[in-house]
């Protein structure tokens, strides 16, 4: 994970806590999936996350297109259930109009100054997802362990 300048930990028998600064240049989904698979999460979700990026790649809603752009953008919300093989994630940004726009976090959203992550992870109950044919997507499925 790169240029990460802090990393701390804490559990108790129920949930991890996962806190992570990530620095410029950072891909904000890539560093989220390396965290995933560092820590071996089978159940997890995004608590936090207070930063800025200075490009972003967004799937919009309908799936059918997505937006890029280069410009700096203030991290307003971001939020996701966290599995192995999927991070469904989504994000809310504002740019320098306060306009705000957001949708699924795709490859390509790059950490300007700083974005600190907070990630819980859960012990008792695993996630994994399945298709639904009513929706037409894959799902989340959540099993107790």
């Amino acid at each position: 994970m790169g240029n990460k300048q802090h990393d701390a930990n804490s559990n108790n028998s129920n949930n991890t806590v996962i806190a992570v600064r990530l620095t410029k240049g950072q891909d904000l989904k890539r560093e989220i999936q390396a965290l995933v698979s560092q820590h071996q999460i089978q159940a997890g979700s995004i608590a936090s996350c207070v930063g800025c990026l200075d490009s972003i790649h967004i799937r919009l809603a309908g799936a059918t297109k997505s937006l890029s752009m280069q410009q700096p953008f203030e991290i307003v919300s971001l939020m996701g259930t966290l599995t192995p093989n999927h991070q469904h994630i989504h994000i809310s940004v504002a740019d320098s109009q306060g306009r705000v726009m957001g949708g699924h976090l795709q490859e390509g959203s790059l950490v300007d100054t700083t974005a600190e992550l907070i990630i819980h992870q859960y012990s008792q109950v695993s996630f994994t997802r399945e298709h639904d044919p009513q929706t037409g997507y894959t799902e989340l499925v959540v099993t107790r362990t």
